[in-house]
């Protein structure tokens, strides 16, 4: 099966290839640094610490992660791997050259052996769910502690690899220690062959999410600066497909609040063009916040086409929508909203984070929506009633507050192993 697996893998790496290189004609970001792609780069010094988180989500739950691993343990080097550059991006907004960065290689056995030969890390850790085989071997061969930090697998992801489990469990069998987000996540690994004495329950990191310093002060600035006295809401994340719902929910938003404010952010980058597009074609009236003009009180709609903003808009606005769940993507960080208080609005498809959503739910701190009626009705409830968002984001910080201490748990395990 080890066989078979490098075999596909071989064949499927040109294909990886021609699609980075596709999208990088829109985005020249997915161009950038292709050689690391092959375990290329240069080679880090002194005792280090690889982390791997695979996009922005696992990027800035990494944050408060490296924060304490810097305070606890200052002789490493800290090395942190994105599969996407939206992920490459934001860790460079939030370390700048704190951390080393650098895109993860290509699960082919050469590109891991590169990528090894020029880190040497003393401890690897991976965060959330990412299975790949010969790096996983390749810490085993070289001794290298592996943490899979915040572990879980999706009901939907166990079916699939249960049937690939000769594979995963010589993968899952090289002293790997998973700190898993819940029971449930933590039999779902021993399904597919990790050890029950290595396996542990540690709870979710992104519970130990921190906002960014004076980020409300920052959104009532920028309300009263650009949106004075207007009812703002924020559909942040978004996906293809998503917009259009967001739109035509806006407009039925429009109908009892004129002066309503979306403010829409899409998840990607090389989308931005697509989505200035869209509202062009909609004669949408909408300000593109790349441009630095002014939002004019007739602006229905603010297209946030800039990287590192998304928390600030959540903190100036009254309700949040958080996107990639209204279609199957899994849905993103709902916590972020949550953290400053803000009422919660979410898709069904919330699998990348269900217990986190279910537990917003059950607070009262969340409302799922499935389509455009529900959503437009649930934002224009919210937009009406102020003790009702304050209620709501009230049992959000609630959540947040009793759900954290996973950052620690993790850190009991991951100690004595740099000891």
């Amino acid at each position: 099966m080890y066989y078979l697996y490098n075999v596909l893998v071989y064949l499927a790496a040109p294909f990886a290839i021609l699609v980075q290189l596709w999208r990088g004609v829109r985005d020249t970001s997915y161009r950038e640094r292709l050689a690391e792609r092959f375990g290329l780069g240069p080679i880090i010094p002194g005792d280090t610490i690889w982390i791997h988180a695979v996009s922005v989500g696992e990027v800035q739950a990494a944050q408060s992660l490296i924060a304490q691993l810097q305070k606890r343990h200052p002789r490493y080097r800290i090395l942190l791997t994105t599969v996407t550059p939206t992920g490459a991006a934001r860790a460079r907004h939030l370390f700048g050259n704190r951390v080393h960065l650098r895109y993860v290689p290509l699960d082919l056995p050469g590109s891991v052996k590169r990528f090894f030969d020029r880190v040497q890390p003393k401890l690897a850790m991976i965060l959330e769910t990412e299975l790949w085989p010969n790096l996983y071997r390749e810490c085993g061969l070289r001794g290298v502690p592996l943490v899979l930090a915040s572990a879980r697998i999706s009901p939907r992801s166990v079916g699939k690899y249960r049937r690939l489990v000769s594979l995963f469990r010589t993968t899952l069998s090289h002293g790997i220690v998973i700190a898993a987000q819940s029971k449930s996540d933590a039999e779902r690994f021993q399904s597919i062959g990790a050890a029950s004495g290595r396996t542990h329950v540690t709870g979710n990191i992104k519970f130990d999410f921190q906002p960014p310093d004076g980020i409300e002060a920052q959104g009532r600035r920028w309300r009263e600066r650009h949106a004075p006295g207007r009812p703002i809401w924020v559909a942040g994340s978004t996906h293809e497909g998503e917009e259009a719902i967001v739109l035509d929910a806006h407009r039925r938003v429009l109908e009892r609040f004129p002066d309503a404010l979306l403010v829409l952010v899409p998840r990607h980058p090389h989308r931005f063009e697509g989505v200035r597009e869209l509202l062009e074609k909609r004669h949408e009236q909408a300000a593109w916040r790349s441009s630095g003009a002014p939002i004019s009180p007739s602006t229905g709609v603010l297209l946030g086409d800039t990287m590192g903003e998304l928390m600030t808009f959540y903190a100036a606005a009254d309700v949040a929508f958080v996107a990639g769940s209204l279609v199957p993507i899994g849905g993103h960080n709902l916590l972020e909203p949550a953290s400053v208080g803000r009422p919660v609005l979410t898709g069904p498809n919330n699998f990348n984070g269900e217990e986190i959503a279910q537990l917003l739910v059950d607070a009262g701190a969340a409302v799922v929506v499935t389509n455009t009626g529900d959503l437009a009705h649930a934002v224009k409830g919210l937009l009406e009633d102020a003790n009702l968002r304050s209620v709501m984001g009230a049992a959000g910080r609630a959540v947040l507050d009793a759900n954290r201490g996973a950052l620690d748990r993790l850190l009991t395990l991951v100690d004595p192993l740099l000891k």
